[in-house]
């Protein structure tokens, strides 16, 4: 059977269009996303709600201080106490460390007294030493004198000329300076000093000390003596004094500290041995 045919200006103009509409959802789908919807705005409602009392209301932290107990405060004085302790050891030290100090300063200015007091002692036995050898040979005073005496006719003396001139005329130069011992001049001599700076006037360079400067030159006879000879008292090589012969039975030396440089006679205090150097 043929469908009716119906008249082209009959027909709806969507008619050729497969229908648009969704299809319809089940009850149960739509409850389960109104129920989804629902908790999700409920969660949303909390936390909003929490968080604006949580803004709202200040948070106050309480700290809780420590409890000193009996055995922390002991602790605490004992500290006190090994401080106080430590302290007092570091003044001791230091108390120590200063009188120490002061200990040893004392001890070096007691040791240069000691070497003054020991030069001193050596110059002293020095002395003694001139003196008792002056008073050993008073004995033989007056042989000596005869004997000197006897042979001041035959001694020939040289005559105050050149070089023995300009050493005895330095010397005479000298006479009322002060005895010192060590001096070299220009106004305080010891009897070494005096005789080696007399010599180095005419170039002669003598040694510095009495000991050697009666080693130098040519041994000579005190009965043969001559201007500008050296006379010496002690042992040769160990004399303890020296001074100058200038004719006429005299000679010139820096003597001692009461004396000074001075002109003296032989036959008072003979010399032991002479050399002669020039």
């Amino acid at each position: 059977m043929e469908e009716p045919l119906i008249p082209v200006g009959l027909m709806s103009h969507t008619a050729h269009i497969r229908s648009h509409r969704k299809p319809r959802r089940s009850a149960s789908t739509v409850a389960m996303r109104a129920g989804v919807a629902s908790g999700v705005l409920g969660t949303l409602a909390v936390a909003t709600a929490a968080g604006t009392a949580y803004a709202a209301e200040p948070v106050t932290q309480t700290l809780e201080l420590p409890v000193f107990t009996g055995d922390l405060a002991a602790q605490v004085a004992e500290s006190a106490q090994a401080t106080q302790q430590a302290a007092a050891n570091y003044q001791l030290n230091a108390e120590r460390d200063a009188a120490a100090a002061a200990a040893a300063k004392e001890a070096k200015q007691d040791l240069a007294d000691a070497k003054k007091a020991e030069a001193k002692k050596k110059a002293e036995a020095a002395r003694k030493a001139a003196a008792a050898e002056a008073v050993s040979r008073s004995a033989e005073r007056s042989t000596l004198s005869t004997t000197t005496a006897s042979s001041s006719s035959t001694t020939v003396s040289a005559p105050a000329s050149g070089s023995v001139a300009t050493v005895i005329a330095f010397l005479k130069a000298q006479v009322g300076d002060a005895y010192v011992m060590g001096g070299t001049g220009p106004n305080a001599w010891d009897c070494s000093g005096l005789v080696q700076a007399a010599f180095k006037q005419v170039g002669v360079d003598l040694p510095r000390v009495s000991q050697d400067q009666s080693m130098s030159g040519t041994d000579v006879s005190l009965s043969n003596l001559e201007v500008g000879d050296i006379l010496y008292w002690g042992g040769k090589g160990s004399a303890y004094h020296v001074g100058v012969y200038i004719g006429n039975g005299q000679y010139l030396d820096a003597a001692n500290p009461s004396k000074g440089v001075v002109i003296q006679e032989l036959s008072g205090y003979p010399a032991s041995g002479a050399v002669r150097v020039l």
